[in-house]
């Protein structure tokens, strides 16, 4: 009888075969049920799964636990997506969503104990100063070269990916993997703008015609025109603008994704200023060490053109907005626009297009009866200090993070995890999902094209080039963690009215350079920072730095004419682009 018994080996391999059967059986109904629209065919998207399958061998059983803020994108991923992965590779994801201001908490309390909190993050890119210096976060080039070599997708296409280049650190190196990316554009109401009648009114009253503002003195008349003198369409009073003020976490990301240098704050340069960014922060050009934020060591976090930003943030949000809304967060004030009773909105997420095209039977009041938006996406308006050349705007990417506190083989699994949920087969969907688009390849898909009439020029505007002057935090910031909790509290201050904006910018600015003075003896004593750290500028007058590179000077006039341009040209320009 002997000879009809198999080995213990042999049973393992039939058992492994059948297992592996079942994880193609798995794979197929994926792919006919969920994966669809694709960039790749079905039998492409079954050898890229069936190249998981194999890679996810030495990890079937695993159990792992991954962390991400709170978006259509990642609750489709923790709903669906960890589900079809477990299926097709043996390995379970607990993706796990928390507030923004939790994720970056958790993030900062992994680096700082050591201890492994989470087997990967969904990260912001403005981290990228702080992952490049620390060190704490795996370097993936290295790691895709090295120990991730065997568990890294050869169908990856990391030049697919549109944002790599701002999770990439000074030294070239890439850090992060884009997971979602959203901008920060300009939001209206175009079924009102083009109304002939509050055209007319509107050019009557200020003398030049209502469409999408190029500067902040377009938006503010806007804000005004439909606030103070429409007041009422259809029965429903409305407000020029919307906007939130709450004191929490979100608030001070508020003014940090690029507020101020909307307003002109920063110096010329793209994907950030140089030698001052966004934040106000000063490093000099081919220099990985920032010299300060306030005005008297070169910065700009209290010149003139962020508190400029600042003061127009709280008369606007007093002045135009509907009751509440300085009360209102981040996930209550954009979610908000679905009732239809705001004209505009100057801060406007796009990864909240998802919820702004959902039918009138969900609420959504700024769609028509066939679904179609009655809204649209633009460029956002600059300030009176901005200057050609200058970034414009903020845009979010979100991406997968390992930081090597996390062991080798969790990070591993976490790593096929990541790939999974940003590889082509599943993008697409993905995509049409979330709306936060990663790959060029996405939205070039000819199913966006079809789809781009229903969503107020979220494709346009991601296939145009302009894209580009729109990006994350730079690496000037060197320890995000620690310099953005500064922000949210002195900027409630001005909302409570314990403070003026320049005596809350003022504080922030000096708060800003005593926190990067602790990471400059840190880094001259550790090597913390690995060289990399703060390194303060001698304090000098303001007016010398105003004449010497520094903060620009105050404008006599900060409202110059207001501009506006018309939106259908708009788009026709990215268009031909």
């Amino acid at each position: 009888m002997r000879r009809y018994l198999l080995s213990a080996a042999a049973v393992c391999a039939v058992v492994a075969g059948t297992m592996a059967h079942a994880d193609e059986t798995a794979a197929k109904k994926w792919i006919d049920e969920e994966f669809q629209p694709s960039v790749l065919t079905k039998d492409e998207q079954l050898s890229e799964l069936q190249w998981f399958i194999k890679a996810a061998e030495p990890y079937k059983g695993m159990e792992i636990n991954v962390l991400s803020e709170g978006i259509p994108t990642h609750s489709y991923e923790s709903e669906v997506l960890t589900k079809a992965f477990e299926e097709i590779t043996g390995i379970k994801v607990n993706h796990q969503i928390l507030g923004e201001g939790e994720v970056v908490q958790a993030v900062q309390t992994q680096m700082q104990t050591k201890r492994n909190l989470y087997d990967a993050y969904v990260n912001d890119s403005d981290l990228i100063g702080t992952h490049s210096r620390l060190q704490l976060a795996y370097n993936l080039t290295d790691m895709m070269a090295g120990e991730f070599k065997d568990v890294t997708n050869p169908g990856l296409d990391l030049d697919d990916f549109m944002g790599t280049q701002f999770t990439t650190g000074p030294d070239g190196d890439l850090y992060q993997l884009p997971d979602q990316q959203f901008a920060n554009l300009y939001w209206f109401r175009k079924d009102w703008f083009d109304r002939e009648d509050l055209q007319a009114a509107f050019k009557e009253k200020y003398g030049y015609d209502l469409g999408v503002p190029v500067n902040w003195s377009a938006y503010e008349d806007i804000a005004e025109f439909f606030s103070e003198h429409v007041k009422e369409i259809d029965g429903t009073a409305i407000y020029g603008h919307m906007d939130y003020g709450k004191r929490a976490p979100d608030l001070g990301w508020r003014m940090t994704d690029a507020w101020l240098s909307m307003a002109g704050a920063g110096s010329k340069g793209e994907p950030n200023g140089v030698p001052i960014d966004e934040w106000g922060i000063r490093m000099e050009e081919g220099s990985c060490n920032p010299a300060g934020a306030s005005v008297t060591r070169g910065g700009a976090a209290n010149g003139p053109a962020a508190v400029y930003a600042i003061r127009k943030w709280d008369e606007w949000l007093r002045k135009y907005a509907p009751p509440g809304a300085a009360s209102y967060d981040f996930y209550q004030s954009l979610p908000a626009l679905a009732q239809g009773n705001v004209a505009q909105q100057i801060f406007w997420y796009t990864a909240f297009t998802a919820d702004m095209v959902k039918p009138q039977s969900e609420g959504n009041n700024t769609v028509d009866a066939e679904g179609s938006p009655l809204w649209r996406m633009a460029p956002s308006p600059h300030g009176p200090y901005w200057e050609e050349g200058q970034k414009v705007g903020y845009q979010d990417v979100g991406s997968w993070t390992f930081l090597k506190s996390t062991p080798l083989d969790r990070a591993q699994a976490a790593w096929l995890y990541a790939q999974f949920v940003v590889s082509k087969t599943v993008d697409v969907k993905k995509s049409h999902v979330g709306l936060t688009f990663i790959r060029d390849s996405s939205v070039n898909h000819e199913s966006f094209t079809e789809r781009a009439p229903k969503l107020g020029g979220l494709v346009e505007f991601y296939r145009s080039p302009d894209r580009v002057a729109w990006s994350p935090t730079g690496i000037n910031v060197p320890d995000y963690p620690k310099l953005a909790q500064i922000w949210w509290q002195q900027i409630g201050d001005v909302n409570s009215g314990a403070f003026t904006p320049q005596e809350a910018m003022d504080r922030l600015a000096e708060e800003m350079d005593i926190t990067m003075g602790r990471m400059q003896r840190a880094d001259e004593q550790a090597n913390v920072y690995g060289g990399c750290g703060p390194r303060l500028n001698e304090e000098k007058d303001a007016e010398w730095w105003y004449a010497n590179g520094g903060a620009k000077p105050p404008l006599e006039n900060e409202k110059p004419q207001g501009q506006t341009v018309n939106y259908d040209e708009l788009v026709a320009r990215w268009a031909t682009n």
